[in-house]
């Protein structure tokens, strides 16, 4: 439970919270996600086209929102309408709760608007007890049926309500199996089953000091509650912080009428995607267990039969499947993820929602749809999560490569990560954090494991197929997964896992491919991967709505191709800094800062310009006459200079000089708060030389570049960290006496706004700059006080209390951070019409972000070269929503 719970939607005004839906009677849709929930909606739609569904019904988000704003109780209301939405089942069923002849049973399902697969509770089998279950066995004429049944509701409900462990549950079934030698759960008998039935309440018993409830409404209300409950279990909370889903969205909880596909061989349950989720082929994919029940197939306790296999087992249930696939894809317009059960051959559909796919898939799925005319280019646009892109850069196994493969298991998420052996999910999370990259090995994940999945850079498991936790979840973090690799066996206690004879302990490396199934002894060597067909054809649309352009922050060749590559319309931050820690300058660099006097400055950078010049020519040749902003010197000079005694004395005895006299021009250089100390234009004014050196480089880079290729370059020359209109002033002028003295017109000068003050100020600022970026990284810094290297001690419990609903660094405080860059944009526009306005902080590559800026005008935005294709994609949607 959250201690400070921050459900705050729209009160209930017409004190309806229960809604039916079935063949009989419907009250909701797929357009009432928000109130209905996902499940609960599409199980409302797929009743009102005509589909085979179990009736039900749903308790809102709303009964959420006031269970948590009311001490954990529910509506006055409320008894009365679910008691009326139980007598809607039992008429259209024709079967009673809680009858002792011929019982309805009723499962219990959690439903957020947003899928969140595996992260809360489900219950199935609500109403049996003691006296029902027999009232089953002989209406059913299956007692083994029955008692399957019975002992699967003792364990959901007692796992789930009563908190009882549920391995303790697994190794009374296991010892059964052991004992009389059963490979398989549906090898046991009608009395095995009776016989772990009654040990499954003694155990409950002996845990709680109360008998297992037989009062069929109180095992509903208790399942209820807990759905209600598992809202804010750790593992839910958790993966709404990955997922950005909001807490206050609250749930809903379906209630529906179960129907059985444990009942025998003509029985079944599976999960399907109406294309393939790892592909984005055209082709119905999915799984299915004979004589089981709907929590087996994702559970991946029991390897599954796949689709094709239903063809052949039961043609005529297949063809039914196959033609509602059809129908939902034409119906929803969109990639489906189903969930169905077959009793005594008879298709009943018990989900339908959007299917979770990768990046690959996504891209196919929304090309292909559009080639099928089901969606139009705009639609394929927005379909695309611009974050899920990120999947596509992930290196793949060279083909080249030698290998040794240990196992092969299934394909479940593709791309390929190498990493140290890690079995448990929280030592996977501490290992991250010092840095380790590492393979989550389990037997088979649950929704505790979602942590450690997150920190993983893949997960492998023994256990499981296609639709397993592991596959659905690592498919949607985007990261590799190899599932269901039986040759892996692993063994917690010693932290080793076992492969066909060979040890592997905990630490060691391995690669898994999740793009072949493979699993690889070691390291083995990737390729990066390349971006075409699909990718390319949404790009072409996306780059035809956007309007914002897209740059890249980049000072290196490697950096500057790379995001040419990714689609990069030039450079919008060339951090000139980086390029004086090279190894053939930085001793020139120290020598100028250590220099006691402007000409022994001077004469430490004549060495450094050079260097300069060749940086910017490689760069201008690289962008072919694309905008490049170049940032001019910005960190505390101290920053160049070593610490430690050992790297003082080297750098002594390079220059000639006593470690004493090196140590003391550290001492003086050291500041309280460098960062708002001696930097940026300040060092432009106080030591001008360093200024002066660096436009000289760039103005005689573009000369030669011109001179050499022809290319007209229009460098963009950016003074850092600027306050007042008085520092443009005496930098512009300086800028300007360069350009002249060297022959060079066609530029521009302009400064990054990163200041509140200069914010405020752009107005008059605008008078002198032909340019702003925003760079919103500092610009966080200095409007909230918060240094970004220090504020991962208090930023979680800030988010988690709802102080803040983001971290500011990663997307921008709109009301605060975003207020500043919005007066900025409106005053120096005002001043300079055509004034050149981006931004260039970590924000240029966050789809949240980018919106805000698309709202208020900015010409462009910057960010990494490998977030390009997120920012070109984001752009475009940005626009589209305007």
């Amino acid at each position: 439970m959250s201690a400070n719970p921050m459900l705050k939607t729209q009160e209930n005004t017409n004190g309806k919270w229960v809604y039916s839906f079935g063949r009989e009677l419907c009250e909701g849709g797929a357009t009432q996600k928000n109130l209905l929930g996902g499940k609960g909606a599409n199980l409302a739609e797929m009743s009102k086209i005509g589909l085979p569904v179990p009736p039900g019904f749903i308790l809102s988000t709303e009964v959420c929102t006031h269970y948590y704003q009311n001490k954990q109780s529910y509506p006055p209301a409320i008894e009365q309408q679910v008691d009326a939405g139980l007598k809607q089942i039992e008429k259209e069923i024709g079967v009673l709760f809680g009858d002792v002849k011929k019982p309805l049973l009723l499962s219990v399902r959690s439903g957020a608007r947003v899928s969140m697969p595996g992260m809360m509770d489900t219950i199935l089998n609500l109403g049996l007890n003691d006296t029902t279950v027999k009232g089953l066995a002989a209406s059913s004429n299956n007692e083994r049926f029955a008692w399957d049944c019975y002992r699967r509701l003792i364990q959901m409900y007692s796992d789930v309500v009563l908190n009882v462990d549920h391995d303790l549950f697994e190794d009374i079934l296991d010892t059964h199996k052991r004992r009389n030698g059963y490979r398989q759960d549906t090898d046991i008998p009608a009395s095995g089953l009776q016989e772990i039935a009654e040990a499954y309440k003694d155990l409950v018993k002996k845990e709680t000091g109360k008998p297992f409830p037989q009062d069929p409404r109180e095992q509903l209300w208790g399942a209820i509650g807990a759905v209600f409950r598992s809202w804010m279990t750790p593992r839910a909370v958790t993966y709404r912080r990955i997922n950005n889903i909001p807490e206050e969205w609250g749930t809903a909880v379906c209630v529906q009428a179960v129907v059985f596909g444990n009942m025998g061989n003509d029985c079944g349950t599976g999960v399907a995607f109406t294309r393939n989720p790892s592909t984005g082929e055209n082709k119905f994919y999915g799984e299915y267990l004979l004589n089981a029940q709907g929590e087996d197939v994702v559970a991946g306790i029991r390897t599954p039969l796949h689709l094709e296999d239903l063809q052949k087992e039961m043609p005529e249930v297949y063809k039914e499947l196959d033609a509602i696939r059809l129908q939902l894809e034409k119906h929803y317009k969109e990639m489906q993820d189903i969930e169905f059960t077959i009793q005594n051959k008879k298709l009943y559909m018990l989900q339908t929602r959007t299917g979770k796919r990768t990046a690959a898939a996504a891209l196919k799925i929304a090309v292909d749809m559009v080639s099928e005319k089901l969606i139009t280019k705009e639609q394929a646009i927005r379909r695309i999560n611009p974050q899920s892109l990120d999947q596509l850069l992930h290196p793949t196994i060279d083909a080249a490569a030698d290998k040794t493969v240990l196992a092969k298991g299934l394909p479940a998420s593709p791309g390929a990560a190498t990493g140290e052996i890690v079995f448990d999910s929280d030592d996977a999370e501490k290992l991250a954090k010092d840095g380790k990259k590492i393979i989550l090995c389990r037997t088979e994940t649950s929704p505790e494991d979602i942590h450690g999945m997150h920190a993983a850079q893949g997960i492998l498991t023994s256990r499981g197929g296609m639709t397993s936790h592991a596959a659905v979840v690592a498919r949607g973090m985007g990261k590799p997964c190899v599932s269901g690799a039986g040759d892996v066996m692993i063994d917690y206690k010693n932290k080793i896992m076992n492969i066909k004879g060979r040890i592997l302990k905990e630490g060691e490396k391995i690669t898994i491919d999740g793009s072949t199934g493979e699993v690889l002894l070691g390291a083995v060597r990737m390729l990066q991967p390349v971006l075409t067909g699909d990718f390319s054809t949404l790009m072409v649309w996306a780059d035809a709505a956007r309007r914002l352009k897209v740059r890249a922050n980049a000072e290196t060749a490697h950096d500057a191709e790379n995001a040419r590559k990714f689609g990069a319309e030039g450079i919008g931050l060339c951090r000139t800094e980086h390029m004086f820690f090279e190894p053939s300058r930085i001793l020139y660099v120290r020598q100028m800062i250590l220099a006691e006097t402007q000409e022994e400055r001077r004469a430490a950078l004549a060495k450094i310009e050079p260097h300069q010049r060749e940086d910017f020519i490689h760069l201008f040749k690289i962008m072919k006459g694309l905008p490049v902003t170049i940032r001019l010197l910005d960190p505390p000079l101290h920053e160049f200079l070593p610490h430690e005694d050992e790297e003082i004395a080297s750098l002594a005895k390079a220059l000639s000089l006593t470690p004493e006299k090196v140590k003391q021009r550290v001492d003086r250089l050291h500041e309280a708060n460098p960062m708002l100390g001696l930097r940026g234009s300040r060092l432009g004014i106080v030591y001008p030389e360093i200024y002066e050196t660096q436009v000289r480089a760039i103005f005689e880079a573009a000369l030669a570049v011109k001179k050499e290729t022809g290319e007209t370059v229009i460098p963009e020359i950016m003074v850092p960290l600027i306050a007042t209109k008085a520092e443009m002033d005496i930098l512009k002028a300086m800028i300007d006496k360069i350009a002249a003295a060297a022959g060079f017109k066609g530029y521009l000068t302009g400064t990054m706004i990163e200041l509140p003050r200069a914010a405020l100020a752009a107005g008059s600022i605008a008078e002198t700059a032909e340019f702003f970026s925003f760079g919103t990284n500092d610009l966080t810094q200095t409007t909230f006080g918060i240094s970004r290297d220090d504020a991962g001690s208090f930023l979680p419990a800030y988010q988690s209390q709802g102080i803040l609903p983001a971290d500011p660094f990663a997307s921008i405080d709109v009301d605060g951070v975003g207020e500043l860059v919005k007066t900025a944009v409106e005053r120096g526009r005002k001043t300079r019409k055509e004034l050149k306005l981006g931004i260039c902080g970590e924000h240029g590559g966050d789809p949240a972000s980018i919106k805000f800026f698309e709202s208020v005008g900015l010409d462009y935005i910057s960010c990494s070269p490998y977030r390009v294709p997120i920012a070109r994609l984001a752009a475009a949607q940005a626009a589209l929503k305007e």
